[in-house]
Formats: structure tokens, C-alpha cells, sequence
């Protein structure tokens, strides 16, 4: 029996902005979770490097999450080294936390491509999925894709669809770099930590 059910978001988080907090919180009032874990990528397999500090995302995410009691920050993949493989990511939080329900937060495009990710058949064993999506996406296209995803790999995937902001980490990114102003798409207090250590210049 388990006694919590906890969500796990994952990412760059390069930086974290109001997209991502937008969709935690909803998940976590929709599904009435105990806790959702921040984990802050370290070297994901998927992409060429991360040029910002692993530690300065690290301090973002804390930041940006420090006001709600139910969002707490893990650097389990900052710490490790090589690559960060979600699956040995669920394999360690099952050890720490033992009786907790696991569910792993990810875009629906993420979702999509489950197939190509290492092991994923291991990794929903571990798990289950929500798949965040945004309204006037076709419904009835993604859940037929995750239909075939949940049947070759006999994994538990849901779909859900949240009123994400349009605002992306590379956006904000390209915005500082070029000395435009990125507020109001992020924390306050990020937007400080970026301008004090002269992040993304």
C-alpha cells in the first residue's frame, strides 16, 4: 500500500520560468499530490551540453518554488556524472522513498517520443506518465499516439491538458543575451539571480 503520491517535474529548467510553475501547480491541485520533486537536469542525454552552470539552475528552480510548502528541489541528477537517464533518476527516488506512487511530469511531446528514451519499458514500471498538453492540440490524434505507446510498452500514461503560458526557456535566453527584457515571463527573483551573475550574456 502506498502512503503518498508524489510528481516528479523534469528539465533543463534554463531558466525556469511561469510556464512551468503554471503547469506544476495545476497538476498538483488536479491529482492532490503530497509533494512534486523539481529535478534539475544535469547532463541530459537528449542535448548537446548545457552552457549555464548546473548549479545556477539548480539555485533557480529553488527560488522559483521556495513559496509553495508542496514544491520541493532535488539535485540527484546535478550531482551524478554522465548522463542523466530519467530511469536511474526513478530507480534511486524508489530506494529514498519507499510506498510513495511515483508520477513523472512531461510535455506531451516528450511523451511522444517515450520509444526512443533509454529503457522505457523498465522506466514504466517505475512510474506513470501525464502527458501535459495545451488546449487546441487534437485530442483524438495524441491520445491515439499514446494509445500505441502504452500498448507496445504496457505502461500507465495519462493525458492532460493544462493552460500553459507561451513562454519558452530559449526565448528568454536569446531576450538577455540581446539585452531585451524578459520580465513578467519569470520569477522576479530569478530575473535577479540572472542579472547579478550575468547569466545567458
Amino acid at each position: 500500500m502506498t502512503n503518498k503520491k508524489v510528481g516528479i517535474m523534469g528539465g533543463s529548467f534554463n531558466p525556469i520560468h511561469h510556464g512551468h510553475l503554471v503547469v506544476a501547480n495545476e497538476v498538483l491541485n488536479i491529482y492532490n499530490f503530497d509533494e512534486i520533486i523539481f529535478v534539475p537536469a544535469g547532463i541530459p542525454p537528449h542535448k548537446n551540453g548545457l552552457k549555464t552552470n548546473p548549479w545556477d539552475r539548480y539555485m533557480m528552480v529553488q527560488i522559483a518554488t521556495v513559496s509553495n510548502d508542496r514544491f520541493t528541489v532535488s539535485d540527484i541528477e546535478i550531482k551524478r556524472t554522465g548522463k542523466s537517464y530519467t530511469l536511474d533518476t526513478l530507480i534511486q527516488f524508489r530506494e529514498m522513498y519507499p510506498d510513495t506512487e511515483f508520477y513523472f511530469i512531461t510535455g506531451m511531446d516528450a511523451v511522444i517520443d517515450l520509444p526512443n528514451w533509454h529503457e522505457p519499458d523498465k522506466l514504466l514500471k517505475l512510474c506513470k506518465f501525464i502527458a501535459v498538453s495545451r488546449p487546441g492540440i487534437d485530442k483524438d490524434v495524441i491520445e491515439n499516439k499514446i494509445k500505441e505507446i502504452k500498448d507496445t510498452l504496457n505502461g500507465h500514461i495519462e493525458l492532460m491538458q493544462v493552460p500553459m503560458l507561451q513562454i519558452s526557456s530559449t526565448d528568454i535566453r536569446e531576450r538577455i543575451k540581446n539585452g531585451i527584457s524578459a520580465k513578467y515571463l519569470l520569477p522576479e527573483t530569478v530575473e535577479q539571480y540572472i542579472i547579478k551573475n550575468k547569466l545567458y550574456r
